[in-house]
């Protein structure tokens, strides 16, 4: 809690999208701006303290949050932080002009330099709009987990993911992320090396201010896994101070040695590779901790004795 912190409650949860997106506006323009960008997005704003959080986020993750609020909100409350998010309606990669015309009077108005320190956020589109747009803040610090370098497919046309997405303009402003980053104070890239495309388009980001976080054995969305592992907002920390380092990213995460999305991937990594006694070890040691039907499957699929405590649901 800091004198910055700034005191307002939320009631987001279970709300349709439009009775949210209006409840949302109702609690920002009390405490801040609500700016609408056109008609897939909009920009919210709490003014608070001299730490500025800048976040890319789409409404359909934000409502499926405990709070339903914007990431930002807390650190408001909290830690007095700051809180720009660009929001928008659907997946979008935030290309849209709407989106570069605000930007451009955030910076021809000078609301940047009105701040400390500055993070730019997000992960997968967000993440990838996070970099791009970093470049609007000189001296910025840029946490993007899993990001995409852009989704051109002249540049990029060995993503075959996101196919709908390619036809967006990934040309002209604010567009390849790897560029938009030099200016940046500390950017941290996190990804998966076992996601093939994920890690290609983390090597397109390798610069001198980059300091890459790789974590195996986590697929999917990072931001809901960090979130599960109650790691995200301790990374955000150490980003906002410039603090985050590999040995910090290794030991805020450091409960994926008991979460079960990482176990599951791991024995199906070992099996996939034929090392079916590192595989039957994490079994057991799951089981060890206690009765858990998936695990016990994979030791009888193996021709492993399951005792039967643990073979139970």
């Amino acid at each position: 809690m800091t004198d910055h912190a700034l005191h307002f409650t939320t009631d987001l949860k279970g709300l349709e999208p439009d009775d949210w997106l209006a409840a949302l506006e109702e609690v920002v323009e009390e405490n801040g701006s609500f700016t609408p960008l056109g008609p897939d997005h909009v920009a919210t704003f709490l003014d608070a303290g001299p730490q500025l959080l800048v976040t890319f986020e789409n409404a359909a993750d934000i409502r499926a949050l405990p709070d339903a609020a914007p990431r930002g909100f807390a650190f408001a409350r909290r830690e007095g932080w700051s809180h720009l998010a660009i929001i928008g309606r659907e997946e979008s990669w935030f290309r849209d002009p709407a989106i570069y015309r605000h930007v451009d009077r955030l910076i021809d108005d000078g609301f940047f330099e009105d701040f400390e320190s500055v993070l730019f956020f997000g992960s997968g589109a967000g993440g990838y709009a996070a970099a791009a747009y970093s470049v609007a803040a000189p001296g910025a610090r840029v946490l993007a987990l899993r990001p995409q370098a852009t989704l051109d497919p002249t540049v990029t046309g060995w993503d075959t993911r996101y196919m709908a997405q390619r036809r967006l303009n990934f040309t002209g402003r604010y567009a390849y992320a790897p560029d938009m980053i030099d200016a940046a104070r500390q950017v941290w890239i996190a990804y998966a090396p076992q996601q093939r495309f994920d890690a290609m388009h983390a090597s397109l980001f390798t610069r001198p201010n980059v300091q890459m976080l790789r974590i195996s054995g986590i697929v999917g969305r990072l931001d809901a896994a960090f979130d599960s592992l109650g790691a995200l907002d301790t990374l955000l920390r150490d980003a906002m101070a410039g603090d985050l380092t590999v040995q910090r990213f290794i030991r805020a995460l450091a409960a994926r040695k008991t979460y079960s999305p990482y176990l599951r991937n791991l024995v199906r990594r070992a099996r996939d590779r034929g090392h079916d006694d590192l595989a039957a070890l994490a079994c057991r040691a799951v089981l060890a901790r206690g009765p858990d039907s998936h695990f016990a499957r994979q030791l009888e699929q193996m021709g492993q004795p399951v005792p039967q405590q643990d073979a139970a649901e």
